[in-house]
């Protein structure tokens, strides 16, 4: 069965760190690409980490470059993300995703890149990150 099971979230002041877990199982966890979605009440889900397993290509969006880390331990097929100088904005259901060779054929095929948020099709539950100003 291909699964992802989050963990890490919780309640941190303005400023401090959490680090999130994915582990992935059901699939080879080296040929995938992941990433971490959030989304906040009221919001659009919003893609933040990108990282291509085989080689470690990451990718960030702005609001959260400088601050947040995603890794990979393909030994423990699991994905973190380290989160710092955590801001009340970054409160949201964060969600650990991967890419499926599938579909990262489609995004080569519309030529989108690796971190085209249309292309991960493999979600976890999610996680509650709060952070409290």
């Amino acid at each position: 069965e291909v699964q992802l099971v989050e963990s890490g979230g919780g309640l941190v002041q303005a400023g401090g760190s959490l680090r999130l877990s994915c582990v992935a199982s059901g699939f080879n966890f080296d040929d995938y690409v992941f990433a971490w979605f959030r989304q906040a009440p009221g919001k659009e889900r919003e893609g933040t980490s990108f990282i291509k397993v085989r080689d470690g290509n990451t990718y960030y969006a702005e609001s959260v470059k400088g601050r947040f880390t995603i890794s990979s331990n393909n030994a423990k097929n699991t994905v973190y993300l380290q989160m710092n100088s955590l801001k009340f904005e970054d409160t949201a259901v964060y969600y650990c995703a991967a890419s499926s060779l599938t579909a990262q054929a489609r995004a080569v095929m519309f030529d989108r890149p690796y971190y085209s948020s249309q292309d991960f099709d493999i979600w976890g539950q999610g996680t509650q990150v709060t952070v409290s100003s």
